[in-house]
This record gives structure tokens, sequence and C-alpha cells, in this order.
């Protein structure tokens, strides 16, 4: 793999490291700054709206820029976003802080695709995408733990500051390394994504996937105040439990894409959701015992972002069959419908909080992620209606002569 493409991946691993550890610092910032746990909670749901507009939206804006300007005045964006939020004097500078970084966010990984398979030869674009796409899954492994550990040690603005140092980084590594002339795809107008969306198959899969993502976001938002308010771990204990989901999460993503191979995409996300939300619904019961909370803590990260490859996977054989001059932008907008989950989630858990109380977030989450599964089943009695196996092509149909 070229240097070049090892930039992209510092730069992934960056932005994944803030768009979750702020996940592990949520009690500690709700303190600082004398806010409740859901006003709190709401930073999660405010990048998470940033990068679900910044990746159709931007995206469309910016599609004449040239690649290497773009990139690195997202990576710039980025940082002085994360600066902002290292300063922030206050509640309102610091959601500001993360709505500017979740922009920069939603466009990175809209154009990360095509700028990683044009670094290299014609056969390898999937593998490139795969390394960049690591330094996602290498932040929940080491970055989200590292950096909840800095902010519960040195306050949480420490933790904006170091992962800043890490755009810096990233940016002068894509200066350097990445070409100036990188090969650009059409442009996409708003106009063309807004007939994507009149789809009503990718439509359901845009449910399925905010469904699923909401219903787990709903619980682990609020992971670290139950963490320690239910569980009774001290603060500095957080970010080794978060060190446990993030190398759950690392299996659980090659395990989920292996299952979704094998098995089709509908059956694989048939199986991660009816896990997902029998884990969630034990974390109601588990959540009082240390060493419980972290073996289901741990089951949780193996089927939380299992799912990922399968929705993207059948995103794509949907859209190749609904929208095939679109590929591109069906694709993108389920990122986008990640990430709205990721928003709803965090937001409705606030409310739960403010109302139930912290223990009832997992199994609320869980009938959510029922709501997942059922429209997947729907999903899948409806391919076979249409003449499509399970694995997402055309059944073949034998006539008798």
């Amino acid at each position: 793999m070229p240097a070049a493409l090892w930039a992209l991946t510092l730069s992934a691993f960056a932005i994944g490291t803030t768009e979750f550890v702020i996940v592990g610092l949520i009690p500690t910032i709700a303190i600082s700054l004398g806010v409740s746990l859901p006003s709190a909670g709401l930073l999660v749901s405010l990048y998470a709206l940033g990068v679900a507009v910044g990746a159709p939206v931007l995206t469309a804006l910016t599609g004449r820029v040239p690649r290497k300007q773009l990139l690195l005045g997202l990576m710039a964006l980025f940082t002085l976003g994360n600066l902002v939020a290292w300063m922030a004097p206050n509640y309102e500078a610091l959601m500001a802080a993360r709505v500017l970084t979740g922009l920069a966010h939603g466009v990175f990984f809209s154009i990360g695709s095509t700028i990683a398979t044009g670094l290299v030869p014609k056969g390898k674009g999937a593998s490139a995408i795969a390394t960049m796409f690591s330094g996602l899954t290498v932040a929940l492994v080491t970055g989200v733990p590292l950096g909840t550990f800095i902010g519960q040690s040195f306050g949480w603005q420490a933790t904006f500051l170091a992962v800043s140092l890490l755009g810096v980084m990233a940016f002068v590594g894509s200066l350097i390394l990445i070409p100036r002339q990188i090969p650009m795809t059409k442009p996409t107008t708003l106009l063309a994504q807004l007939t994507v969306l009149t789809k009503p198959r990718l439509l359901l899969v845009y449910a399925m996937t905010a469904l699923g993502y909401g219903g787990s976001f709903i619980a682990f938002t609020y992971l670290a105040p139950l963490l320690q308010q239910v569980t009774g771990f001290a603060a500095s204990s957080v970010g080794w439990v978060m060190l446990v989901y993030g190398v759950s999460v690392a299996i659980g993503n090659i395990w989920g894409g292996k299952l979704a191979d094998s098995k089709g995409p509908i059956t694989a996300l048939q199986c991660i959701f009816s896990l997902l939300a029998l884990v969630l619904l034990v974390l109601t019961f588990t959540a009082h015992s240390p060493v419980l909370v972290v073996a289901t803590v741990l089951a949780w990260g193996a089927v939380a972002f299992g799912n990922v490859a399968g929705l993207q996977l059948y995103v794509v054989k949907q859209a190749e069959r609904d929208a095939p001059h679109a590929l591109d932008v069906a694709s993108g907008l389920n990122i986008a419908a990640f990430n709205i989950g990721i928003a709803g989630g965090a937001w409705a858990g606030g409310l739960i909080v403010n109302s139930l109380g912290l223990l009832a977030t997992p199994w609320i989450g869980a009938v959510v992620v029922v709501g997942a599964l059922l429209l997947t089943t729907w999903a899948g009695r409806l391919d076979r209606q249409a003449g499509i196996d399970p694995r997402g092509k055309p059944a073949v149909t034998v006539t008798a002569h």
C-alpha cells in the first residue's frame, strides 16, 4: 500500500477518536460545565447531525474542488474544531466545536473512499478502502480508551488538545504524501441525491440502519455514567472498560463482514440485530455487577458494529437495482443514516435518563433494535417476493420443458 494511504488512515483514526471519545467523558464534562447528563449527551447527537448533514450536502457542494485541496481543508477544519473544543469556555462553545468537526467528518468519509482507490492500482481498491477504514477500528481500540484516560487524568480539555495534535499530523502527512492529481468522479448534485430518497426500498434500508444504530446508542451514549453510578466503577476505570469494548468491536467487524459474505446481508443482519437486542436486554440485569457488566460490554462490542458491512453491502445491492446511476450517493446516504441513528439515539437516551433513569436505557435500546430486526425481516420477505435470493442476486428460475 502506498504511503499516501497511511495519511488517510491517520486522518480516519483522528476523526474516529474525536467522534467516540466523548462517550467516556460525558460525566466529566457534565460536572465541569455544570450541565445535566442529557445535555452532555447532546454533544454526541450534534456531532452525528453534523456528519449526517456534511456527508451529502457539503460533498455535493464541493464536488468540483480538487481532492487534495479539499482533503487538506477538511483536516484544517477538523483541527480547528478540536482546538475550539479545547479552549471552549462554556457548553455552547463546545457544542459549536462538535458541530464543526462533525461537518468535516461527513465530507472526509464521503470522498475518502474515492481518494483511496485513486492511490492504488486497479483491483486493489477494496483493500485500500479497508485500510483507510481500519483507522476507525484502531480509534475504538486505542484512541478512545487513551483519550478517556487523558480526560479523566488531566481534564476533558486535554483530550481535545491531543486530538488536535493528531489532526496536525494528519494534515502534514496528507500535504506531503497525497499526490496533487487525484482522479475525480463526476460531481453529484443535490437533486441526484434527492432522487435516491424517492426509492422506497432504499428508504427501508436507511430506516434499518437508523433504528439499528439508534437503539444501540440510546445505551452506549450513557455507558460511562451507568458504569460509575450504577455499577460503581471509579471514573479512572471507565477507560479500561472502553478498551474492552473497542477490542471486541474490532473482532465483531471482521466477524460481521464474513457472515454477510457467507450468508448474505439479510440473514447476517437478522442474526446480528437479534444478538444486539439480547445483549442490551441482558445489560439491564448485569449492570450492578462489575464482573458481569464487563462481560456484557465485551459481548456488546462484538455485535454493536458488526452490522456495518451487512448494511453497506445491502444498500449497494439495492441501489444496483433501484438507482444504478447513483451507487455512491446511495452508499453515502446510508452513512448519513448511521449518524441520524446515533443522533436520535443519544437524544432519546437523554430523555430516558431524565424520566426513567440510566438503567432504562439498555432495555429501551433493545426494543428499538427489535424494530430494526422487524424491518430487516420485512426487507427479506420483499426480496423473496421479487425473486431475489438471500445473497442479493436474482433467483434462478427453472422451467420445465
